[in-house]
C-alpha cells in the first residue's frame, strides 16, 4: 500500500491544474482569433469595402426601376398602340403602320384645338412678367418679405382639381366674381364661362394664377444666387434699382428664363385640368390633351389617340431643342 505525502499530493495537483489552465488558455486565444477572422472578412463586406461600394446602386437601381416601370414602359406601350387600330378593350390589336399619323395630321379638328393653347401660351408670358417682377421686388429689403412670398407661391401648392373647383365657383352666374365687381358698378359682367370669346381668358387667368408661384420661386433663387458683391458695388458706382436689373440680375437669370420658357411651352400644349373641370372641353376650351383623351375613352380610338400624345411629345421635344439651339444662354460671369 503506497502512501502519497502530502507534497507530492500537492504537486500533483498544482501540474494538473496548470495543465487544465494551459488548454483552457490555448482554446480561448483560438477562439479570440477565430472571431476576430470572421470578423475582419464581415467588415469587409459591411465597413470595410464592399457594402459602401453597392449601397449608391442600390438607390439609384431602386429609382430607374420605378423610371422604367411608370415612365418608360408605359411610353413605350403608347408608341407600339400608335401603329395598331386598338380599341382598348379587346385584345385584338390589328397592325395600321402609319394610317394613324396620317390621320393625326390630315384631320382639321385636331389640330384645330391648338388655336386654345395660343391663350395659354400667352397667359404663361404674362404670369412669367408678374413672377419676375415680384422676385425682383422682394429679393430687396422690403417688409414682410417672407410673408409675401409664401401668399405668391401658395396657389401652387394647391392641387389642380381643387382649383378647378374652386374658379368654378368664382365664374359662376351671380358668383363671387360677379359680386365683386358689382361693388365697383359693373352691374353687368359677362358670362364668364359661357360666352365663347371670354371663357378662354378666363381658363387661362386661372393658370396665370396657379403658376406664378412656381416661376417666382424659380427666379428668386437664381437671383439670390448671385454674389451680394455685385449689388454693393453697383450701389457704390451709384446705380439705380433699373439699372441693377438690367446689367447684374437679368444676366444672372438668363437661364432660368430659358428654363420657364421650356416649361410654358410644354403646360400651354399640355393643359388638362382647369378646363376639363371647369368646362368639360365644351364651348372652345377643348385642348389638346382633353381631345386626346376624348378620342381614346369615348371614341374608343386608343391607337389614334396614341398617334396623338407621341405627336404632342414630339412637338414639345423640337420646341425645347429650338430654345437651347437658337436662344442658348452665354456662361456669364458673376464673380
Amino acid at each position: 500500500m503506497s502512501v502519497v505525502t502530502s507534497g507530492s499530493a500537492s504537486a500533483g495537483i498544482s501540474g494538473l491544474g496548470n495543465s487544465e489552465i494551459r488548454k483552457k488558455g490555448w482554446s480561448r486565444r483560438l477562439y479570440r482569433r477565430e472571431r476576430q477572422a470572421g470578423w475582419s472578412g464581415r467588415s469587409l463586406l459591411i465597413g470595410g469595402g464592399l457594402w459602401p461600394k453597392l449601397t449608391p446602386y442600390l438607390f439609384v437601381a431602386a429609382a430607374v426601376l420605378l423610371l422604367l416601370l411608370l415612365t418608360y414602359l408605359p411610353a413605350a406601350n403608347m408608341l407600339w398602340y400608335s401603329f395598331t387600330d386598338w380599341s382598348g378593350l379587346g385584345p385584338i390589336k390589328k397592325v395600321v403602320g402609319l394610317d394613324n399619323y396620317f390621320q393625326v395630321f390630315t384631320n382639321p379638328h385636331i389640330f384645330s384645338v391648338f388655336g386654345v393653347s395660343l391663350y395659354y401660351f400667352v397667359g404663361a408670358f404674362v404670369q412669367i412678367a408678374i413672377a419676375m417682377y415680384f422676385a425682383v421686388v422682394l429679393s430687396f429689403k422690403v417688409w414682410f418679405s417672407n410673408f409675401f412670398r409664401g401668399i405668391i407661391f401658395f396657389p401652387y401648392l394647391i392641387n389642380g382639381v381643387a382649383i378647378g373647383f374652386v374658379f368654378l365657383y368664382l365664374f359662376q352666374p351671380h358668383g363671387t366674381m360677379d359680386t365683386i365687381l358689382s361693388w365697383f358698378g359693373m352691374t353687368s359682367p359677362p358670362q364668364w364661362l359661357g360666352d365663347a370669346s371670354v371663357v378662354n381668358f378666363s381658363l387661362a387667368g386661372t393658370s396665370v394664377w396657379r403658376y406664378t408661384g412656381l416661376n417666382f420661386v424659380l427666379f428668386l433663387g437664381a437671383i439670390q444666387s448671385i454674389p451680394p458683391t455685385l449689388y454693393e458695388a453697383a450701389e457704390i458706382d451709384g446705380a439705380n434699382r433699373w439699372q441693377i436689373f438690367r446689367s447684374i440680375i437679368f444676366p444672372g437669370i438668363r437661364r432660368i428664363i430659358g428654363l420657364t420658357f421650356i416649361l410654358s411651352v410644354a403646360g400651354s400644349l399640355s393643359v388638362f385640368e382647369v378646363p376639363f373641370i371647369m368646362t368639360g372641353g365644351a364651348n372652345g376650351t377643348s385642348t389638346f390633351v382633353i381631345q386626346t383623351l376624348q378620342v381614346a375613352f369615348n371614341y374608343r380610338q386608343v391607337g389614334l389617340a396614341s398617334a396623338m400624345a407621341v405627336v404632342l411629345l414630339i412637338i414639345v421635344l423640337i420646341v425645347s431643342w429650338v430654345q437651347r439651339k437658337f436662344f442658348a444662354d452665354d456662361e456669364v460671369d458673376l464673380t
